[in-house]
């Protein structure tokens, strides 16, 4: 006996958003913000190679994540995270923040250089691989007495 399988309809496609333009003020910004990193990228003597300079700014174009922290990041959960903390509204490292952070969630850095040219590259860079640690095995970053529960994925790829 044949059976009759009732027919499920699929729902209309919802209507496409509107994309929204970008003002051109938020262009010049995106503009400069993108030459800067250009700029960066070319730099001799930096402790970050180029092809992942290249790479973090591809991989943020191709997001449409806008502005400069996305661009010289590799802007995954943490560096996400960091960047609403450390950063100020141009996007400029604020470096007591970035300490009060690292004192936060038990990261030792007082001993670190802060004397030689490009010490504040160093301190984030550090500060972040050192945090990264932490918070992988505590599953959560500690900001202004919350905690913030990581995403699994990026515990997963982070722990030890």
């Amino acid at each position: 006996m044949a059976t009759r399988h009732a027919k499920t309809k699929t729902p209309a496609p919802a209507p496409e958003a509107e994309p929204t333009q970008p003002t051109p003020e938020a262009e010049a910004i995106e503009a400069a913000a993108l030459a800067e990193i250009d700029d960066q990228i070319e730099k001799r003597r930096s402790v970050v190679a180029v092809g992942y300079k290249r790479l973090y700014r591809n991989r943020a174009l191709e997001a449409g994540r806008l502005g400069k922290a996305p661009k010289r990041s590799c802007d995954d959960w943490l560096a996400r995270e960091l960047a609403k903390v450390v950063l100020d509204d141009k996007e400029r490292l604020v470096v007591s923040r970035l300490e009060a952070v690292l004192d936060e969630n038990g990261v030792a850095h007082r001993n670190w250089n802060r004397v030689t040219p490009g010490w504040q590259g160093r301190l984030r860079m550090s500060g972040r691989m050192a945090l990264q640690r932490i918070v992988a095995q505590r599953g959560a970053l500690l900001l202004d007495g919350e905690s913030r529960e990581a995403p699994e994925a990026w515990v997963a790829k982070h722990r030890n």
